[in-house]
């Protein structure tokens, strides 16, 4: 029986060029700065953003903790959205690790509204944590994986800028946004003061994630990421399949768009109350009824006819399409799902 994984876009295997080039890397010591691999993979994803340099970090959560360590001090404030991927999945490490303040803001349509930025930068009393970031997330995983407009987020943006903050976006699939509004990644990275996106996930890396910045950001950020114990020696064999997935995999993306979209529209026709968002990407969130089985319950039934999915809440659930899950998998899927929740 096939199984098709649609639990994250975190599930995609390296392709065989990866394992290819992986075996073959020029490595050296990244802690010395002697990986030349690294230090390619480095160039060009700060090239690609619009930055002067950039870092090679574990994970897309190591990538946004370096940088809000390096933006903020203790004590200071960070506007983070309510249902943000850092607020929400990152183990609370800016409290835990930097003792910064999360200033919680409603992001409940993909992007904090300036008005809120606005009333998180209070005048300056011995009472308030003061506030120092802003974070940003795009696309926005919680909403729907919606993709949020270069407009609405360059207004965010602009706000936080003239309150004197600094800018952090948590672009963990920002390529995905960017393919959603055909616009060139910088719209979104290039006007922020860091950024984070993952190589995994929908670019089919095995590992790792790039941290972009000004020279000094990221000279500070190398300093937290050693601190954090992520500074990795012969890791040219990870960066080899970094710039594969930065080069190639971010061309076909919009596959996995087209692919998510055929899959809402199934699960519409067969009666399923699918979540609307603005500007769809890979994901579906599916909304379940009063009648019949729950979210945990329907993944069980699925599971064991070879479809995977994860339970959000108790009557909801997501689907996430990526590279490996084919437009035949995506009709297989929503077939197997109709009927399982038709079933008594």
């Amino acid at each position: 029986m096939k199984v098709i994984d649609l639990r994250s876009d975190t599930v995609t295997k390296p392709t065989e060029e990866m394992r290819a080039a992986m075996a073959s890397a020029d490595v050296g010591d990244d802690v010395y700065g002697e990986d030349p691999t690294i230090n390619l993979l480095e160039k060009e994803s700060a090239e690609r953003t619009g930055h002067e340099e950039a870092l090679f970090v574990t994970s897309g959560t190591q990538g946004n903790a370096v940088a809000i360590l390096t933006h903020c001090a203790r004590g200071d404030g960070a506007i983070l959205g309510s249902d943000s991927h850092i607020y929400i999945y990152e183990g609370g490490g800016l409290s835990a690790l930097g003792g910064i303040l999360p200033l919680i803001a409603d992001d409940g349509e993909g992007v904090v509204s300036p008005d809120d930025v606005n009333s998180w930068c209070r005048p300056a009393n011995v009472h308030f944590a003061p506030a120092r970031l802003l974070c940003v997330e795009n696309t926005h995983n919680r909403a729907g994986g919606v993709a949020v407009s270069p407009g609405s987020y360059r207004a965010t943006v602009d706000a936080a800028r003239s309150k004197g903050l600094k800018v952090h976006l948590d672009g963990a699939r920002i390529f995905n946004a960017s393919t959603a509004w055909d616009v060139d990644v910088k719209e979104y990275t290039g006007i922020v003061d860091s950024v984070q996106f993952c190589l995994s996930k929908g670019l089919g890396a095995p590992v790792g994630s790039m941290l972009c910045g000004s020279s000094e950001f990221i000279s500070e950020a190398r300093h937290w990421r050693k601190r954090l114990g992520g500074g990795l020696r012969q890791a040219g064999v990870l960066a080899a399949a970094g710039l594969i997935a930065l080069n190639k995999m971010t061309g076909r993306l919009a596959e996995d768009h087209r692919n998510a979209a055929e899959l809402s529209s199934a699960l519409i026709s067969g009666g399923l109350a699918v979540e609307k968002v603005s500007k769809p990407t890979n994901m579906v969130y599916v909304q379940i009824g009063p009648e019949g089985p729950d979210a945990a319950e329907l993944g069980r039934r699925c599971a064991a006819r070879g479809v995977l999915f994860g339970a959000v809440s108790e009557r909801r659930f997501r689907l996430v399409t990526h590279f490996g899950v084919t437009a035949e998998d995506v009709g297989v899927s929503a077939k197997v799902i109709l009927e399982e929740m038709k079933a008594s």
